[in-house]
């Protein structure tokens, strides 16, 4: 099925939950009063998410002259995909991971975790940033904003249900076990269904993503390689926020395997599986493509060839971690490697400055 008829059906899906629960309690009044209430709420989260998300896991902005390669591809990709340059971020993580964010094109951003650009060749870097571009090009944080107004809606009533007696049985008067179990079950439909269209914008954004950079197999390659430096390095920053766990590109939180229900995120291997056929058809890049192909060497990189995806970092001088093929230098470090000295790790703040 599409990715786009998916969503739609699963929005619908959302929708009418929301109905149905309404109907059921049967306080249009009361209705309208909650939905009014968690649309102010995440309103206000729409406008506010990608600044707080931002300081939650003290992303610090980068300029073409602090990371000039990185920014080169990064723009080479954004003209690729017919988006305008997004803001830049690093985050001084070991985990290798990176998310989008941003309430549309014109006010997007990508954040990268050092860990990324520490383990991870060209072709690699260049398919994780095309997935976050094709997360903005879709407007995907607009339809799980829409996703979490309705959820929290959907909470929202059912806890009215339950605590003002709406919900009624055949002589109307207040039925608690059908509250109950309305208070109970709502939210976990609703929950189901929001991770349901989590899981159906991952595909669509490495489908598009591929297209983007040109090279399915670098992406699919990069998902390897992120999964299994998730397993090793913890992300405190998102074990602290899980609710952000579903912007980044892999799932960030320890222990969370299985394709199930209550995941954010599909099953790598399925998603590999998905692009190595997606290569199959698309065939060798296009010509007149910017290409970062696993050939490609970058300024300072000397031609060293990929490390293999051992989730650990090369050793280096005592004290110190070395750079990877992207130069990109480790929590701490001051000097600077062929990609640039992104900003020093700052203070963590909280979610509010």
């Amino acid at each position: 099925m599409n990715g786009y008829l998916r969503t739609t059906l699963l929005l619908a899906a959302m929708t009418a939950l929301f109905v149905a629960v309404g109907g059921v309690i049967g306080g249009r009044g009361g209705m309208m009063v909650a939905f009014g209430v968690a649309c102010a709420t995440n309103l206000f989260a729409w406008w506010n998410s990608d600044r707080m998300v931002l300081r939650m896991h003290n992303a610090q902005p980068i300029g073409p002259q602090d990371a000039p390669e990185l920014y080169r591809m990064t723009a080479q990709l954004a003209q690729n995909a017919g988006l305008p340059m997004p803001a830049l971020y690093i985050i001084h993580e070991d985990q290798p991971n990176a998310f989008a964010t941003g309430r549309n094109p014109g006010n997007a951003a990508v954040a990268v975790n050092t860990g990324l650009l520490n383990r991870m060749p060209p072709d690699e870097v260049a398919g994780v940033i095309a997935h976050e571009l094709a997360h903005i090009r879709n407007r995907d944080t607009l339809i799980m904003t829409i996703t979490a107004c309705l959820a929290g809606a959907i909470g929202m009533l059912a806890q009215f249900g339950f605590l003002f007696g709406g919900a009624r049985g055949p002589e109307g008067r207040p039925n608690p076990i059908v509250s109950l179990l309305i208070m109970l079950l709502a939210p976990l439909g609703a929950m189901i269904v929001q991770m349901a269209i989590s899981r159906s914008r991952e595909y669509e954004a490495d489908r598009a993503g591929a297209e983007i950079s040109g090279n399915p197999l670098g992406l699919a390659n990069a998902l390897r390689r992120l999964e299994q430096g998730r397993l090793v390095h913890v992300n405190q920053a998102a074990e602290a926020n899980p609710a952000t766990a579903h912007m980044f590109i892999v799932n960030p939180l320890a222990g969370l395997r299985l394709d199930g229900l209550f995941s954010t995120h599909p099953r790598t291997e399925n998603r590999v599986a998905a692009l190595m056929e997606l290569a199959g058809r698309m065939g060798p890049p296009a010509r007149g493509r910017a290409s970062f192909g696993p050939g490609t060497t970058m300024p300072g990189s000397a031609g060293a060839s990929a490390p293999e995806p051992t989730g650990a970092a090369a050793p280096g001088p005592a004290g110190a971690a070395a750079p990877g093929p992207w130069g990109a230098p480790a929590r701490g470090a001051s000097r600077p490697g062929p990609w640039g000295t992104p900003p020093q790790r700052r203070k963590p703040r909280g979610p509010w400055g």
